[in-house]
């Protein structure tokens, strides 16, 4: 890839006894990017190359500007044509920040979300005929009542002042609804082919984790539907008796990251268990395993129950981090601004507080690349704008909304 080389040697820690996991593991004639003690060093990758990527640095010189300050755990960032940008706010907040970083009051139109532990207003995507529908959608963990809660897409016509929402419908609800506030997704991608992907989690706690594989339920799947929030007709389940007809693909455990590559392809990185993040490419009908078939292990430092990491029926994670990142928000990169970045995947990390960047050859990852480390803050979301600039949110009570661009004088932050 233009602009990269292997980096220098690093040092990784080992436990007394047992070989460095980044030497059993690593990708083969080069220095792994990551050399921590791997939390499971008992598990091993299926393939060679399917984690623990060489070390790559980027040619590319860019420049951080911070464009606005004071967001209240900001969840998504999208650009609007105009170089201005839409910026979710997890308690509910849906803004408009100009290109030169004045900060819009809140849209007013929106329907109340449950704005607990990781719910709230979540991600927003603007139609693919935005430019004469105007038509925003959004998702978000809807009260449910009695019921509980559970994540919903709404969409919307932006008004000509950017001041309000209106002709707002909650066009799809996913079923169950659960008295739970954590794994909820989401994001919204629209594909080539006009359909709206939307990934979904399976709500985290172990009573309700096998709906994941279960056909009757849309926890922890993907979806695809029309843009008016009805089953896309062509799914892959649709005739099955017994499944809901919105469901995509089925085993995963927390998707906050999708997106279409250059070529049309769906990508997502899920949010896995300790040691056990995973990108995967995104096929219709597929299952990806979880709770049955995944890396890692329990937070609390035990095994997944009966699980394993690869078996005969359920698609092998592309990649996987060891220790996780934490990923939300994704971007391949096809913009002009960063040629030595082209067909790049950019994903945020919460837990090590970066924006990773993954070269990617032949559907496999060859390089992985840490940026912004030096900031020290969540990173929630990546997007590029029209302008080939990354924009990017960070998820903290005092967020940040950033521009990344070429540097004028050709250094990095």
């Amino acid at each position: 890839m233009a602009g990269c080389q292997q980096s220098g040697q690093q040092t990784g820690v080992q436990d007394p006894g047992t070989e460095n996991p980044a030497q059993v593991s690593g990708q083969a004639g080069c220095s792994p990017l990551e050399t921590r003690q791997a939390k499971v060093p008992s598990q091993r990758p299926t393939t060679p190359d399917q984690t623990r990527a060489c070390s790559i640095t980027s040619a590319a010189a860019f420049d951080v500007t911070v464009l606005a300050k004071g967001l209240e755990h900001p969840w998504a960032v999208e650009p609007l044509p105009n170089g201005d940008l839409l910026v979710t706010e997890r308690p509910g907040r849906l803004r408009i920040i100009s290109a030169q970083g004045q900060v819009g009051e809140p849209l007013k139109g929106l329907p109340a979300v449950y704005a607990t532990g990781q719910g709230g207003l979540l991600d927003v995507a603007l139609s693919p005929t935005f430019a004469t529908d105007q038509l925003l959608y959004w998702t978000f963990s809807e009260p449910r009542g009695a019921s509980g809660n559970a994540t919903s897409v709404a969409r919307g016509v932006l008004s000509s002042d950017r001041r309000s929402v209106s002709q707002v419908k909650v066009i799809f609800q996913a079923l169950p609804a659960y008295n739970g506030d954590n794994h909820f997704g989401s994001r919204l991608a629209f594909g080539p082919d006009g359909m709206l992907y939307v990934s979904l989690g399976e709500r985290s706690d172990i009573q309700i984790r096998p709906q994941a594989q279960q056909m009757n339920s849309h926890m922890g799947k993907t979806l695809r539907l029309t843009p008016d929030g009805k089953p896309a007709p062509d799914n892959p389940f649709a005739k099955q008796a017994g499944a809901l007809p919105e469901i995509w693909t089925v085993g995963q455990r927390n998707v906050q990251s999708m997106a279409f590559d250059a070529q049309g392809q769906l990508w997502s990185v899920d949010m896995g268990p300790q040691g056990g993040d995973e990108l995967n490419r995104i096929e219709g009908g597929k299952n990806y395993g979880w709770p049955v078939v995944t890396f890692g292990e329990e937070y609390s430092g035990e095994p997944i129950p009966n699980s394993v990491t690869t078996k005969p029926g359920y698609v092998d994670p592309v990649y996987y981090w060891d220790p996780v990142i934490a990923p939300s928000g994704a971007q391949f990169y096809s913009g002009s601004a960063f040629p030595a970045w082209q067909g790049n995947l950019f994903v945020g990390s919460l837990k090590d507080r970066n924006l990773v960047r993954l070269q990617l050859e032949n559907g496999r990852v060859t390089g992985e690349e840490r940026l912004l480390s030096n900031r020290r803050q969540r990173v929630r979301d990546v997007k590029q704008g029209p302008d080939g600039a990354l924009y990017v949110v960070t998820d903290e009570d005092n967020g940040e909304l950033w521009k990344i661009t070429p540097s004028s004088s050709g250094s990095r932050p």
